[in-house]
């Protein structure tokens, strides 16, 4: 019988959408010459990935052209949840590499693939088959914004994103805050970038003043930033965010 393969989280740079970023600056060597070897991958997006793994190229040779790559997409989540009569995703199919013996790398569009990105099940399914999974180092945009934001590190939440809806996005930034004050628990969120300055008003103007808030905004990036202060210094100074720039928001309440 033949020994699985390895299913491999290959971490990603954080500058999708920006200008790029040396690689060898954010990932290590061990990283890099980890993705040039292998040839088969389950990605995020199947074009960033492609673009990812050039730029691999220019630091380790890849083991096989890059049209020779086999890349198979993840499924893409229905918008609104799961319908009746949706046919269900074959996770083992996607690991049909790994269980004939090769390795397999996962992929997201930025950062490390399974947190706070698709890829968690596919990771369930290679445990439930008996594949080895494996982690590699790389940049986490929550893990740089927790640790850089100043507050409570060792207790805290990652929520996701918060709804869009005003009122029921008010709704849920004051639970967050109570549970935040109940807990002594640091919340983190991201949004759309697009969405950047909406969700920073709502957050300055639903939590209460005394709450901390930290904003860090293309982190690893070329003059990425990190404001972090209580509520009542962002109501007095107001910042503007960019449109096209991913950030990650963090509270604790005081």
């Amino acid at each position: 019988m033949t020994a699985p393969g390895t299913l491999w989280l290959v971490p990603a740079p954080l500058d999708l959408g920006a200008p790029e970023t040396p690689l060898d600056a954010v990932l290590p060597q061990a990283v890099l010459a980890r993705a040039a070897a292998l040839q088969h991958w389950v990605v995020e997006d199947a074009k960033s990935a492609r673009a990812l793994l050039k730029r691999v190229a220019q630091h380790v040779p890849l083991a096989q052209p890059l049209q020779a790559l086999q890349l198979v997409e993840l499924p893409r989540p229905p918008k609104g949840g799961p319908r009746p009569g949706t046919a269900a995703v074959d996770w083992r199919a996607l690991l049909a590499p790994a269980l004939q013996g090769r390795d397999l790398g996962l992929l997201s569009e930025a950062g490390l693939p399974a947190v706070a990105d698709p890829g968690s099940l596919l990771v369930a399914a290679a445990h439930e088959a008996g594949v080895p999974v494996q982690p590699l180092s790389g940049p986490s945009s929550l893990m740089l914004a927790l640790a850089v934001s100043g507050l409570n590190g060792q207790n805290f939440a990652f929520v996701g994103y918060l709804p869009q809806e005003a009122e029921s996005r008010t709704a849920r930034i004051r639970e967050l805050e109570a549970t935040s004050r109940r807990l002594a628990q640091t919340q983190l969120a991201i949004e759309t970038p697009y969405r950047n300055a909406a969700l920073l008003q709502a957050l300055v103007q639903g939590l209460q003043p005394t709450t901390r808030l930290s904003v860090s905004v293309g982190l690893t990036l070329e003059g990425g930033f990190t404001r972090s202060a209580p509520v009542a210094a962002w109501r007095r100074q107001p910042l503007a965010l960019p449109d096209r720039l991913p950030a990650v928001f963090a509270w604790l309440a005081g």
